[in-house]
């Protein structure tokens, strides 16, 4: 196939917009990148704020430990519940759906 017969799927196009101000040198700073990267500015800067977005987030969500560390919370979560006043006063509340 010729590479003028080959049909290119097209992205849907984007609807929202965001505006930051910054310096002239940081501005410089992610055009080179961008550039080197061979990247539009808007792409560039998208990826990158989707990437840290989603690091954030996982760090929020995830957890790791050493394998003596996760045995002790694992015995933590299945152990019986021990026995004290606020435990015995919530198994005494009528449920709200009753």
């Amino acid at each position: 196939m010729a590479a003028s017969t080959v049909r290119r799927r097209r992205a849907p196009p984007r609807s929202g917009v965001i505006n930051i101000r910054v310096k002239p040198a940081e501005r410089a700073l992610i055009d080179g990148a961008a550039a080197a990267a061979g990247k539009s500015r808007s792409d560039f800067m998208l990826e990158a704020s989707r990437r840290a977005a989603q690091e954030l987030l996982l760090d929020q969500v995830l957890l790791r430990v050493d394998r003596a560390t996760f045995a002790r919370f694992e015995a933590l979560l299945d152990a019986p519940a021990r026995p004290n006043e606020r435990l015995q006063k919530l198994l005494q509340l009528k449920p709200p759906w009753e």
